[in-house]
């Protein structure tokens, strides 16, 4: 028999329980996704980009540090 992980569906945001509603976990899901993941670096253009904290940035690759946005490191423009 194999033995599940009670967050098998809501990955990290098991951690909220049945506190929050779905939309809003999913919407938290994406954002936290989004600055997990390792994100291409606008200096050298390798997916090297870690965050280091909330709007930090540093790329792995070429050991460039920049400001960014707190969940992206590049945020998107308003028209």
């Amino acid at each position: 028999m194999k033995k599940y992980s009670h967050t098998q569906k809501v990955g990290s945001l098991g951690r909220y329980g049945p506190r929050i509603g779905r939309k809003l976990r999913n919407e938290i899901l994406k954002i936290e996704d989004g600055y997990r993941k390792r994100n291409k670096c606008p200096y050298c253009g390798k997916i090297h980009v870690k965050r280091k904290s909330s709007g930090i940035w540093l790329c792995s690759s070429c050991k460039m540090e920049f400001a960014g946005g707190a969940y992206l490191p590049a945020t998107e423009k308003r028209k």
